[in-house]
């Protein structure tokens, strides 16, 4: 097994700050606007970029929240073991705010779609926008593109992305792993 650093700690911070950046851009004080974070794994970068957003640019009406998507996946019974849910947090109304969906990296796009279906349980958005830290953009099954990304990288099928999380994994860094 062999893995590339794409991105390491001083660089993962850089890129998080270039992302708030460009989110504040287009959505101002964020009055209107909302983060999703979709668990589990993207969950980690929307809490690190509200803390930023928070912190670093005084934003002080964010609203965050995570999205379990579980059970609206279309391969959730393809399996033999039984999947284990994770919490959805939405403590606001989605209704005709704008939606910012926030995940570790965009693979086929399936992740995305569920999403998607999984958002109307809690009000019809005005509009959805997507923020991935990595895109991989040759891997999409569905026509789903990120409005804000990170980092583009070009991997092959049998190659992962791997995203760690100070938080979860003890530093920040992004890998290409080939097995």
């Amino acid at each position: 097994m062999s893995q590339k650093i794409l991105l390491n700690s001083k660089e993962v911070n850089i890129t998080l700050h270039r992302l708030a950046c460009q989110l504040i851009e287009n959505h101002n004080d964020f009055s209107d606007t909302v983060l999703i974070g979709l668990q589990p794994r993207g969950t980690y970068l929307a809490h690190r970029l509200a803390r930023m957003l928070k912190e670093d640019y005084n934003i002080k009406s964010l609203k965050l929240g995570l999205l379990d998507i579980t059970f609206f996946r279309d391969d959730f019974r393809r399996g033999d073991k039984p999947l284990s849910a994770n919490t959805t947090e939405i403590n606001f109304i989605v209704e005709d705010k704008n939606v910012v969906f926030v995940d570790d990296v965009l693979y086929t796009g399936r992740s995305i779609r569920s999403a998607l279906t999984a958002i109307q349980s809690f009000g019809r958005p005005r509009h959805i926008e997507l923020l991935t830290l990595i895109d991989r953009r040759f891997s999409r099954h569905l026509p789903i593109q990120p409005n804000y990304r990170g980092r583009q990288v070009d991997a092959i099928n049998e190659e992962r992305v791997v995203v760690n999380w100070e938080e979860n994994d003890g530093k920040d860094s992004v890998l290409l792993v080939s097995e």
